[in-house]
């Protein structure tokens, strides 16, 4: 039995999130579905995340087992000949037996992005947050490094009520800004469920003078959802990278 490492790209435009649904169609049935082909044999991919309806993947990682005896570059080539235009598989190599996309990873990288104008971008729909306001660079940068560090991020954390651990490790955020579009990269050990986008939110609604920046800090310490900001749009949101090696979360 073989143990393949697979890395991908997806649109999550018209998919209901990656993990398997009933009620939509996800990422994970239409790759399953396309590797299976190609193996010749039933597979189930074991995917790194479980990300939300509309959100995207620059580099999305899965396992999966097999029997075959496929070349990494067959593979890559016979499941990209069979997925819909909006996935796309980037790389293939064998893993060790005991590799887990999930279990083995260290921590991701998130990027939201943002255009900020006035006017709509018809080449950026679903694919960036359509923001009318300009972004104050400064600003929103220093509010977001009061995310760096350890910390208890429930109050940046929908459904996490009964959630027993709700400590992370953010260890950058960075704020870009080209003309009209704005990057927001956040580096971390795990984020809770729309942990990124509630983040991004509150930096919004710090940029719209909503939130002062001193009191992140006791939004943070309180622990309640309803004191830290807006959630923002899932369609700005990427899976930019995941780590499996410690070192490069420092980096």
């Amino acid at each position: 039995m073989r143990n393949l490492k697979v890395t991908m790209a997806y649109r999550g435009t018209r998919y209901h999130g990656y993990q398997r649904q009933n009620n939509g169609i996800t990422v994970q049935e239409v790759v399953e579905r396309c590797a299976s082909k190609i193996l010749n044999e039933p597979v189930t991919i074991h995917g790194c995340s479980r990300t939300d309806a509309g959100v995207h993947a620059r580099a999305f990682c899965f396992n999966v087992e097999t029997n075959s005896n496929i070349r990494p570059q067959g593979f890559i080539r016979g499941v990209n000949g069979e997925l819909p235009d909006d996935i796309s598989i980037l790389t293939c190599e064998d893993a060790a037996p005991d590799f887990h996309a999930r279990f083995s990873c260290k921590g991701k990288e998130y990027l939201y992005l943002l255009h900020c104008s006035e006017s709509k971008d018809p080449f950026t729909t679903d694919l960036a947050c359509h923001y009318r306001r300009k972004l104050n660079r400064e600003l929103v940068y220093e509010a977001a490094q009061h995310f760096v560090g350890t910390h208890d991020f429930r109050a940046f954390c929908s459904n996490c009520a009964e959630k027993p651990n709700t400590i992370r490790t953010v260890y950058g955020f960075d704020v870009e800004i080209d003309g009209d579009q704005v990057r927001m990269l956040v580096k971390g050990d795990g984020f809770l469920y729309n942990m990124v986008r509630i983040m991004v939110g509150t930096l919004l609604d710090v940029n719209e003078g909503k939130i002062p920046v001193d009191r992140l800090d006791a939004i943070m310490a309180d622990k309640r959802r309803v004191q830290a900001g807006r959630t923002a749009p899932a369609h700005g949101l990427y899976l930019n990278r995941v780590f499996y090696d410690e070192a490069q979360l420092h980096g």
